[in-house]
């Protein structure tokens, strides 16, 4: 009995440190934004003011080095007041795919959205089964990797959690094939994927036809608080 009862104690006291000890919550921008890199030959990232500042001439992923499994990654974006498309996201799960001579980012993409479709929050699967929530009526391929959605259809308040040139606050959780995006505390996404496990987190500017043309551009999208839980 008293066997038992020391294993019980130090059962107890482990689970106690643990509780007292919760995963450590790690800020993945520094100065000289040394846990980023750049798998491609455009796109510029520069920190301004203690934020992370993006300019792209066309699609581009701005990845950490580090490939992460299970986390809760949490970042505020915001968006340029441009009259030309503008376009951003957070890719998780990513990974350098080959393509030509060189690479893209393929990749689960939290969507930013601030277009009239107001889709900001979704899910999408870039370079590969493009929309997977909400469902788009020509540009989404799930596949059997895509085992559930728990939410039905886009609503009003998914579609209005997004607040334009404002700060907004992006909440993603991927826990094994679970995963769940939250724009500024709305749940927008809820699905069930076994796609991958695991990869890099990216940031993203669509790009800027201006800056193509003409070596100058506003827009300019930023980021900041970007921290990760990893579980």
């Amino acid at each position: 009995m008293k066997i038992l009862s020391f294993i019980a104690a130090c059962s107890l006291a482990l689970a106690s440190c643990a509780s007292q000890n919760p995963p450590a919550r790690q800020n993945l921008l520094d100065p000289n934004l040394s846990q980023f890199s750049n798998i491609y030959d455009y796109g510029t990232a520069k920190m301004v003011d203690g934020n992370l500042e993006l300019s792209s001439t066309g699609n581009w992923f701005f990845s950490t080095k580090k490939v992460y499994k299970d986390f809760i990654l949490e970042a505020e974006i915001l968006m340029p007041d441009v009259t030309e498309y503008s376009n951003s996201g957070i890719m998780i799960r990513g990974r350098a795919k080959p393509k030509g001579k060189g690479f893209e980012a393929e990749g689960l993409q939290a969507e930013v959205d601030p277009s009239s479709r107001k889709w900001s929050g979704g899910l999408y699967h870039q370079a590969g089964r493009k929309w997977l929530h909400p469902l788009h009526k020509t540009r989404s391929a799930p596949d059997a990797d895509f085992k559930k959605n728990f939410l039905d259809g886009w609503t009003d308040e998914m579609a209005n959690a997004y607040k334009h040139l404002e700060w907004n606050k992006y909440r993603i959780e991927a826990i094994g094939s679970e995963i769940k995006i939250f724009v500024n505390g709305v749940l927008t996404t809820h699905v069930i994927d076994t796609k991958s496990s695991e990869g890099f987190i990216a940031l993203q500017h669509h790009g800027s036809k201006k800056l193509k043309k003409t070596g100058k551009t506003d827009n300019l999208v930023y980021f900041r608080n970007v921290y990760i839980t990893e579980l």
